[in-house]
């Protein structure tokens, strides 16, 4: 496993989480990097708001996954299954209307686009994935299969 994401293919951009597949670019904030860098269109357009921080617990029941995503609309975020078993989260926050007349002094919320994608594990139930979203928190719940206890059998002991 290489120490830092690969900006060419590779989309891991937690290094510690295996299942974490996230859009990454090391160029990102530079002024240079949408002219130097020889990134795939995909990783640039999601360069802008990536952060979205997304839990994920694992409950006896299922994979739940929680996204704060103030100020988005249900409208604007995307919940999608790929084949691999892979979830996968985007959406985009447009970016305000500047006025001519207007005097910004400070600019901190993001605009553009997100992506998170996350590998489930064999016993996600793929086909029954929910989605709600809520005061700006998306939930997605991913059921999951039962486990199948081994059958014991006893037998008798004969002599």
């Amino acid at each position: 496993m290489a120490l830092i994401p690969s900006i060419f293919g590779g989309r891991r951009s937690n290094i510690f989480d295996s299942s974490s597949l996230d859009m990454w670019d090391a160029l990102e904030g530079f002024p240079f990097s949408s002219a130097l860098a020889n990134t795939p269109s995909s990783a640039s357009e999601v360069s802008t708001f990536v952060s979205a921080r997304i839990d994920w617990k694992e409950t006896s029941e299922a994979h739940i996954f929680r996204a704060d995503l103030p100020g988005l609309k249900k409208e604007e975020v995307k919940v999608e299954v790929e084949e691999g078993r892979v979830l996968q989260i985007s959406g985009e926050r447009s970016k305000e209307q500047e006025e001519k007349n207007d005097k910004w002094h400070r600019v901190e919320r993001s605009s553009g686009k997100f992506l998170r994608r996350f590998r489930l594990p064999e016993n996600a139930k793929m086909d029954e994935v929910k989605a709600s979203m809520e005061n700006g928190v998306l939930t997605v719940t991913v059921p999951k299969e039962e486990e199948k206890k081994p059958e014991i059998k006893a037998f008798e002991i004969s002599g």
